[in-house]
């Protein structure tokens, strides 16, 4: 089972010719609502990959709150551990630019108040966790913890990249960071701000496995020991939005239903690939047999 613990947002997404610099106004067209949040996109991407899956964490009483949880229902997430909060539901407002980038504003709102002991009875062996920084890391660092003492599985998703204490950094079974977020890193921590040593420094010191996602240049990590590297699938890209959640919810979801590491890597970048040629996050995650069909061409290699 997966469990996961995150933000649950809204996102207003509008497509820009290119992007403004500070006090300029740039128009598009016209815009979507999508029901998006790390922590939701990540749920959904583990359950449309086959997981069984049951999401913490918060909404506002407003109307954005039925729309920010109607695909996580709609695809047997249980969700009857999110609270409803005096706060409003969160909400991004993002722009795609031409290359398919994309730019984000928003504010946490309703997800500032979720806490790690609303996870209390969730975990054990068999369980896989997966969370980010998107909470902040006061609660994650506490959910991290409970979820090894507990003997879970914690894949987690270092972002954005804030400070954090060496010992969560050890508690995750696996760490995924993008390339931004690893240099970030690098000015946080002593460690190495490159992406490739970054995970390479990061597994020697935490001893677990370490991933960077790169992109369109697709991945690098360090993986059982092994240095390693992917490219992504060929894919005509619309959006990279929810490119990284896809990347770690179908990662979660494949280790959690006892694939091999590689498998789920496979997997992983496969998702991400496949996330990139629709618009919005959660609208781009695709199901475990098209996700398996296209990892059966990804190829990992040693670094």
């Amino acid at each position: 089972m997966i469990v996961g613990f995150g933000t649950i947002n809204v996102d207003l997404v509008t497509v820009v010719a290119r992007f403004p610099v500070p006090g300029e106004t740039v128009k598009g067209r016209d815009y979507q609502l999508f029901p998006g949040g790390k922590g939701a996109n990540q749920v959904l991407a583990a359950a449309r990959a086959g997981a069984r899956t049951v999401l913490v964490g918060a909404v506002g009483r407003d109307g954005f709150a039925a729309p920010a949880l109607a695909n996580l229902k709609a695809a047997g997430v249980d969700c009857s551990r999110v609270r409803a909060s005096a706060s409003p539901t969160g909400l991004y407002m993002i722009a795609i630019g031409p290359g398919g980038e994309n730019l984000m504003i928003g504010a946490n709102a309703a997800n500032d108040t979720a806490r790690a002991a609303w996870l209390d009875g969730l975990f054990g062996p068999g369980v896989t966790f997966v969370t980010q920084n998107s909470l902040g890391t006061v609660e994650v660092e506490a959910a991290i913890a409970m979820a090894r003492a507990a003997g879970a599985r914690v894949v987690y998703n270092a972002a954005p990249a804030e400070p954090v204490a060496d010992a969560t950094f050890a508690a995750a079974d696996w760490i995924v960071v993008n390339e931004h977020e690893a240099r970030r890193y690098g000015e946080l921590t002593d460690l190495p701000g490159a992406p490739e040593a970054f995970c390479r420094a990061a597994a020697a010191r935490f001893g677990n496995n370490v991933i960077a996602t790169l992109g369109a240049r697709g991945i690098v990590g360090m993986v059982d020991g092994r240095a390693l590297a992917a490219d992504p699938a060929a894919v005509t890209v619309v959006d990279t939005t929810g490119a990284g959640d896809a990347f770690c919810g179908a990662l979660a979801a494949a280790l959690d239903r006892g694939e091999t590491s590689d498998a789920a890597l496979r997997q992983a970048v496969a998702a991400g690939s496949l996330a990139c040629r629709e618009s919005g996050a959660q609208t781009s995650f695709h199901d475990l047999a098209e996700i398996r069909a296209l990892a059966a061409g990804i190829v990992l290699r040693p670094l």
